[in-house]
């Protein structure tokens, strides 16, 4: 896998470059603003960009903006955004702009590296990774009606837990419930979304966009 990271912090920048050296993965550029991210993508086309939200100069959401820009240009790389906190209006523009492969995770999550390197892995695949607290803001948030309503308290609990890139093991581990249970309501899910049998896995990532959609 080959990696972009663009990150103002020296310290956090080396660091990351560091882990992912260690566990096999080639940082082809490390950059601290937004443009250079732009500049590297373009040279480099790797499979993942490492981005945090605010890059120099203001701080704000340079980040982002460029995210959306690399996946307008170069759709097949994923996107996986750091960032200091929660931020959901970031979370749900990224997310929706997208078909999969993409990421928002809180950088204190950068110390759990298995963790860490198996979302970075799940997005370069197509997958869609969000931090927990993020997933709990969205749900948090007043939803509109519609397919949301469809859903049981229960079936929303596994849509959560998928969001957050859990395996059907997983959720299964996190919820306490068989998985037969789990296997059940995710196709519940999708019956009730409206995706359709001949999706495949991808299935999982529309599930989950549809489910944004609705923030």
């Amino acid at each position: 896998m080959r990696v972009v990271i663009a990150e103002d912090s020296v310290l956090l920048r080396q660091g990351l470059s560091l882990l992912l050296a260690e566990e096999g993965i080639e940082v082809v550029a490390a950059v601290a603003d937004a443009e250079e991210l732009l500049r590297a993508t373009g040279a480099h086309r790797p499979d993942v960009c490492i981005v945090d939200v605010r890059l120099p100069p203001t701080f704000t959401s340079e980040g982002l903006r460029a995210a959306l820009v690399i996946r307008a240009r170069w759709p097949d790389i994923g996107i996986l955004v750091l960032s200091q906190y929660v931020e959901q209006r970031y979370a749900s523009e990224l997310v929706n702009a997208a078909a999969g492969g993409v990421g928002y995770l809180l950088k204190d999550r950068v110390g759990d590296v298995e963790q860490f390197i198996g979302a970075l892995r799940n997005i370069a695949d197509g997958g869609i990774v969000l931090d927990p607290d993020v997933v709990a803001q969205l749900l948090a948030r007043p939803r509109q009606a519609g397919l949301l309503a469809a859903l049981t308290r229960r079936e929303r609990d596994v849509l959560a837990a998928m969001a957050a890139g859990r395996s059907n093991g997983g959720i299964a581990a996190d919820l306490v419930i068989g998985y037969a249970a789990v296997e059940k309501h995710i196709t519940n899910i999708f019956a009730k979304l409206n995706l359709s049998v001949d999706g495949g896995d991808h299935r999982r990532v529309l599930a989950v966009l549809r489910y944004l959609e609705t923030s």
